[in-house]
């Protein structure tokens, strides 16, 4: 182990990781008795020196993201400044992962900018930026969440996603869908109103496959998380739709299918009794699937889906009361 002269020569990175770790390391020895020694000039300097420069490095972000929003606010015509946008909208999105960006940004009137301009642009490039930007600023920033609903977010976002010509820009706005609704009652609660699984059921109809199982992903989240909504999903009749959607030619897309399924039965004996309508035919094709799959690797967890879906639905198991009946 070295010793305290070593540490004490030890050169610190210059980054707010190494402030971090000096801080803690001064602040452990000023409370030693006998280690409480003056800190040395060289280390004062770089205490000095880093501090600046991440106090600086806060000031110049908000700088650029005020920058940014004076490059997006121009009138130029969107053919003429596209490419100026594409690059204001790309570095707001890296900036932005960042929290407290994502709050300033908010605060500046970003979010206005994005929902009543720019996902509503001609431009694909810019609509799939713009949706993308909404759901980096939205994620775990309850009130960039908040503010985004206010002005009417998820009603725009469910639009880009059911009726938008761009693939991506549908991608994005099921992305910035996801970070309004999950661990934030508030958009949830929106996202039923305004029918949203009915739109994220078209959106797994798509022929686009990165879509499909994005929005069978986060069903299955929203199934885990809210299982209130049971009811309401099969009374929509989405037992009956995700079953069809396994009818398709198989590919790794079934997979999400049949775990939305499971969360849709588990503990709830209603979405039981809708996987053993006889008319669905459910048990056939459950058994079927094995038969397809069980010597592939690849397939063993969509294989694990499909034989507990069959234990729950179409085995008496004595665990199970109330589901027979």
């Amino acid at each position: 182990m070295a010793d305290g002269g070593h540490e004490g020569n030890r050169p610190h990175p210059h980054n707010l990781q190494g402030l971090l770790h000096m801080a803690i390391e001064a602040g452990t020895e000023s409370a030693t008795p006998g280690q409480a020694e003056q800190m040395s000039e060289e280390r004062r300097q770089w205490l000095q020196q880093a501090m600046s420069s991440a106090f600086a490095g806060q000031v110049d972000e908000v700088q650029q993201i005020k920058a940014c929003l004076q490059q997006l606010n121009t009138d130029t015509n969107y053919e003429d400044g596209d490419d100026q946008k594409e690059q204001a909208l790309e570095l707001l999105a890296d900036l932005c992962e960042n929290l407290d960006n994502a709050s300033d940004f908010c605060k500046l009137g970003g979010m206005e900018l994005l929902l009543n301009r720019y996902l509503n642009c001609p431009e694909a490039e810019l609509r799939w930026r713009a949706a993308d930007l909404v759901g980096i600023c939205s994620q775990n920033v309850p009130f960039v969440q908040e503010r985004a609903l206010c002005l009417g977010a998820m009603n725009k976002l469910l639009q880009l996603l059911d009726l938008d010509t761009s693939e991506q820009v549908r991608i994005k706005a099921l992305f910035a869908i996801s970070c309004l609704v999950r661990e934030q009652e508030a958009g949830l609660s929106e996202f039923v109103q305004k029918d949203g699984f009915s739109v994220l059921m078209r959106a797994m109809q798509n022929d686009v496959e990165k879509l499909k199982i994005k929005s069978a992903f986060l069903l299955q989240n929203l199934l885990c998380s809210h299982p209130e909504h049971k009811g309401t999903l099969c009374s929509m009749g989405m037992v009956q739709q995700l079953v069809s959607l396994l009818r398709t030619e198989h590919c790794s897309f079934h997979e999400h299918v049949l775990a939305a399924l499971c969360s849709m039965v588990s503990d709830f004996p209603l979405g039981v009794a809708e996987c053993r309508a006889p008319e669905l035919g459910f048990e056939e094709l459950l058994k079927e699937r094995c038969q397809l799959i069980k010597e592939q690797e690849e397939f063993q967890e969509e294989l694990e889906y499909c034989e507990r879906l069959l234990k729950i639905c179409f085995q008496d198991v004595p665990d199970d009361s109330g589901m027979d009946r």
